[in-house]
């Protein structure tokens, strides 16, 4: 590897604010805002909106969508009416 051109690749806290998860990992991710971890160290943090504990294909759960509402309000908008001219 070249030296001097690859950016630097450090320990970065990920925190998902949505499941109230954090992670410690290395990432050449920069942030300028930082977060006390549990071994009393200071490390960058970037809020991500979508992680392991809350995605839907890791936690099993799944979000029930409103299909025929969308449908409806769609057709309200659109309507049929202007089909028929």
């Amino acid at each position: 590897m070249k030296p001097g051109i690859h950016p630097e690749y450090r320990p970065v806290v990920f925190r998902d604010r949505a499941a109230d998860f954090a992670f410690l990992t290395r990432s050449t991710a920069t942030s300028d805002r930082t977060v006390e971890w549990e071994d009393g160290n200071t490390y960058p943090v970037i809020d991500v909106e979508i992680s392991s504990a809350s995605h839907p294909f890791y936690t099993g759960t799944q979000r029930v969508l409103d299909t025929a509402g969308r449908v409806e309000r769609f057709e309200r908008r659109y309507g049929r009416e202007r089909s028929k001219q």
